[in-house]
């Protein structure tokens, strides 16, 4: 993916987010990474990214 296209996914994805509205935007979120993570072939793939944001919003909540 290019950086357009990273920028115009991201952008795409706020606005998306901003009209469901908060009170939907897990149930939202969680149907767009199910529907991300069914594109790869193998757990093995997508486990390393569900650690990733893990310990970054955990980084957060612990202000580092």
């Amino acid at each position: 993916m290019t950086d357009a296209d990273l920028d115009q996914s991201y952008s795409t994805l706020c606005a998306a987010l901003a009209d469901v509205g908060k009170e939907q935007a897990s149930l939202f979120l969680g149907m767009v990474c199910l529907s991300l993570m069914s594109r790869f072939e193998r757990a093995e793939e997508v486990l390393p990214l569900i650690a990733n944001a893990q310990a970054q919003c955990q980084a957060e909540s612990h202000g580092a």
